[in-house]
């Protein structure tokens, strides 16, 4: 391993945190949220660092904490299982219509998203002229009922969440659907959410079960957002069990809209043509049990992508920057990681306050996307620059596809 890869932040009596981030900038807030979880005494070997990384709720985004013997719910989150999903096409960029707003449309028709009172949910969904078919949501749903109903039995406040309404819908904030073409033309569709509401009401329920057992048991802590469950307790086990579902709902609900996203577009294209000629579905907000260094584990992902040596991964730039389809190289110190984007530089409210809509209008040109000022925080420009992000970990992945989207709907 080349020293140089990355740099380490050092704090007495606590793990060593190493940080893939040169040539990125990390805001200092950050560091000190990454000294605190690093003082755990249930961290093992050290905690690593994505050049995404910026100050997060509970725990740093772009951060990948190993544990033994304990779980931190607010490190997971409350978009369990957020991530993103790609497919290639046999369609070319000159299958495209040189219109591309009617694509657009479609697509919005198609997916319900934002938070408008029509997307929030579906039985007999009707967003403009498009049904979701419910077999499709349905099928979906079957895969995870049973789990569902077992977990509400210990847990009955879940049962009245949007679970069943939200398969299969975007959500807003980051969350977006692209058309996408890669360096040789070939159009690719993409997207990127998580387990909406189910996931929000699992992860806040155990992040307060956590903090009540802080407080139960006299554990101080350097910050509130990193109580911990313990293993071996029950509210450690009803979490892994929950947090396990939530996940596969999120994989679960990106299928769904992968599917009603290529019916969409087919309604536009009427070209024949095949999906799914590389894909790649992957979670960047989770927990799950791994092995490391000699012992199983369980490592929490906040804003990072798993990267085993030949795992496909997928890193996006920011409405209107490129995005990659990437190779794990398997980096053992990095606990077979890598950066799941670009990575915030600044927040939403001063996005706002320091960009105009003409900004706006000039970063995301040559895109067919909405140009309006409810998407002026997701400009580029309040992203770090992506080429940085992708040089700092040329040790952790290797670029297979660089894509640049054409059309775009943010929730």
């Amino acid at each position: 391993m080349k020293k140089e890869e990355y740099e380490v932040l050092h704090t007495e009596g606590s793990r060593p945190v190493k940080m893939w981030t040169r040539g990125v900038p990390v805001e200092e807030a950050a560091k000190k949220q990454l000294r605190n979880t690093a003082t755990l005494p249930f961290i093992y070997k050290h905690i690593a660092v994505m050049p995404d990384v910026h100050l997060g709720k509970g725990s740093t985004i772009g951060s990948v904490i190993p544990t033994l013997g304990a779980v931190i719910p607010a490190a997971v989150g409350v978009d369990i299982g957020c991530g993103m999903m790609a497919a290639k096409t046999t369609l070319m960029a000159n299958d495209l219509p040189d219109n591309l707003g009617p694509l657009r449309s479609a697509i919005e028709r198609a997916i319900p998203h934002g938070m408008s009172p029509k997307t929030r949910g579906h039985r007999g969904r009707d967003v403009g002229s498009w049904h979701t078919p419910p077999s499709v949501v349905d099928a979906a749903w079957l895969q995870l009922k049973d789990e569902f109903d077992a977990i509400c039995l210990k847990t009955p406040k879940l049962k009245n969440t949007n679970n069943y309404r939200h398969l299969g819908t975007l959500g807003s904030g980051n969350h977006f659907i692209e058309v996408c073409l890669d360096e040789q033309g070939a159009v690719w569709f993409m997207l990127h959410s998580g387990s909406r509401g189910v996931g929000n009401a699992i992860g806040m329920h155990f992040i307060e079960l956590a903090k009540q057992d802080m407080r139960t048991h006299f554990i101080n802590l350097p910050d509130q957002d990193l109580a911990y469950l313990a293993e071996g307790t029950q509210h450690y086990d009803d979490y892994v069990e929950a947090v396990g579902w939530a996940q596969r709902f999120a994989r679960n609900n990106r299928e769904v809209m992968m599917q009603n996203l290529i019916a969409a577009v087919r309604t536009v294209i009427h070209k024949p043509f095949q999906t799914h000629v590389e894909a790649v579905n992957c979670h960047h907000n989770y927990v799950q049990k791994e092995h490391h260094f000699g012992k199983d584990v369980l490592v929490t992902r906040k804003g990072a992508v798993s990267a085993r040596a030949g795992e496909l991964g997928i890193i996006p730039g920011s409405m209107g920057a490129k995005s990659f389809i990437v190779r794990g190289k398997g980096n053992a110190e990095s606990f077979h990681s890598c950066s799941h984007g670009a990575g915030r530089t600044m927040s939403r409210t001063e996005a706002k306050r320091r960009f105009s809509l003409d900004d706006q209008i000039r970063a995301t040109q040559g895109v067919e996307c909405r140009k309006d000022e409810n998407v002026i925080d997701e400009i580029p420009m309040a992203y770090k620059d992506i080429d940085a992000v992708m040089l700092a970990q040329r040790e952790l992945v290797d670029v297979v596809h660089i894509l640049k989207q054409v059309v775009c709907v943010k929730g």
